[in-house]
């Protein structure tokens, strides 16, 4: 039998072994060679004086990337990891490792898109083919019942026709074994000193100690399904503000790709089966499917997502009031429910679901400080950073994306008496 020819998987959000078609269907025809690229421009200082990833996110992604190291290395590959422009990096490892390929996710948002079309357009020249596999989201967009430019922009239509119409695709098991990686220079996981940013320890008031890595979020899933029996309640306490258990927390592990939608999915049909199905189990999936419903809307809409105006004709009038947007990120504002949560994100890099819509709308509607600059701050800040459930459901609250209703502001002191009556969070962040 003759030697197989190369080929680079390039590994983006997708840093899991279980569930990726990317690395399976690679594997299947090829020698694979595991690749990671830092994005030099995601640790640069932008014009609002913060960097795209922040210290929290980025030691998650750094764990993530040291766990799909060891796990590539326990069934004979390894991962090589580089610091730079992956669309100028790729084609020349590609070149010095004589790969005839390059497999990767298929990225939906703006940005990511034109940095695929730099790559393949740079291996074109070298006579090397891209494969850009769709595994981002819990229905795929071969199944869903419409083309992308016609995905309904409301998404109780989005959920109802594909509900109806779409199952949700086999989960693709573990490969048990890879070839050794070429004979060069793997490259260091960088630290965070290495990319400019800050050192910290994990603040004791945080909902939980986020480790970054495909174990642990599949030991996430089995503490809040399995030992904690928590699904069952999950639509009850899923607003809750205080502690690990009041929803699943697997956002950071489905933001870099180290648990897939599928496997989410799947565990919670087994626990139906196994345990009990009710409105709690069926929310965790709606949830999936809201995720689902703002990758879709990303594809359609590229890059006005990210636009002050969004896809809508509403004309918004926001201020780049610098001082405002501070004092709301600093968690200084006249509003202490909302400073709560604002401290909470800066000294956690995590924030409750209600909260980050009620901080939101408070930017928005009581600073009238431009939405976007509140986004950009949670895309540094956030450990579970996605960038289009992030933008769509900052532009829903603005009233410029998916939004029929053109808005969603929050009364914060019904807000806080809703949800904080006793002061405990208050309390804890203050």
């Amino acid at each position: 039998m003759g030697m197989r020819s190369k080929a680079i998987i390039w590994f983006k959000n997708d840093l899991r072994l279980l569930d990726n078609e990317t690395l399976v269907e690679a594997a299947a025809n090829f020698d694979i060679i595991p690749v990671y690229v830092f994005d030099e421009r995601h640790y640069k200082m932008s014009t609002l004086g913060f960097t795209k990833t922040g210290s929290f996110k980025a030691k998650f992604l750094i764990e993530s990337l040291q766990s799909l190291k060891n796990n590539l290395k326990k069934i004979g590959s390894d991962l090589i990891v580089r610091t730079g422009k992956p669309e100028l990096i790729i084609p020349e490892l590609a070149k010095d490792v004589n790969a005839a390929k390059v497999y990767a996710s298929k990225e939906i948002t703006y940005e990511e898109v034109i940095i695929e079309g730099a790559l393949e357009a740079s291996l074109f020249k070298r006579g090397i083919s891209l494969k850009l596999i769709w595994q981002q989201t819990l229905f795929h967009q071969e199944d869903v019942p419409w083309p992308i430019k016609q995905v309904p922009d409301v998404f109780t239509q989005f959920r109802k026709e594909a509900e109806n119409t779409v199952k949700v695709r086999a989960i693709f098991a573990k490969p048990t074994s890879l070839p050794a990686v070429p004979n060069i220079e793997l490259g260091d996981i960088p630290t965070l000193k290495d990319l400019g940013l800050e050192e910290f320890s994990s603040d004791k008031r945080s909902v939980l100690k986020f480790i970054g890595g495909e174990e642990n979020g599949k030991k996430r899933i089995d503490k809040y399904f399995w030992k904690q029996d928590l699904l069952k309640s999950y639509k009850k306490t899923r607003n809750g503000l205080i502690g690990a258990d009041y929803s699943s927390k697997l956002s950071p592990w489905l933001a870099v790709g180290a648990i897939s939608p599928k496997t989410i999915y799947y565990d919670v049909k087994k626990y139906e089966k196994l345990r009990e199905g009710n409105d709690s189990t069926y929310w965790l999936i709606f949830e999936l499917l809201w995720r689902d419903f703002f990758k879709f809307m990303s594809k359609k809409h590229g890059q006005n997502i990210f636009l002050e105006n969004g896809f809508s004709s509403l004309d918004i009038q926001l201020k780049n009031d610098g001082g405002a947007f501070e004092t709301w990120k600093n968690g200084t504002t006249e509003d202490e429910f909302i400073n709560a949560n604002m401290k909470e994100l800066l000294h956690s890099g995590f924030m409750s679901n209600r909260g980050r819509q009620i901080v939101a709308s408070y930017l928005i509607y009581q600073l009238k400080v431009n939405w976007t600059w509140g986004a950009a701050w949670f895309e540094h800040s956030l450990i579970d950073y996605d960038p289009c459930s992030n933008w769509l459901n900052w532009a829903y609250i603005a009233g410029v994306g998916n939004d029929p209703r053109n808005g969603r502001e929050f009364n914060v002191e019904s807000q806080r008496l809703q949800h904080d009556p006793k002061g405990e969070y208050v309390a804890l962040w203050n």
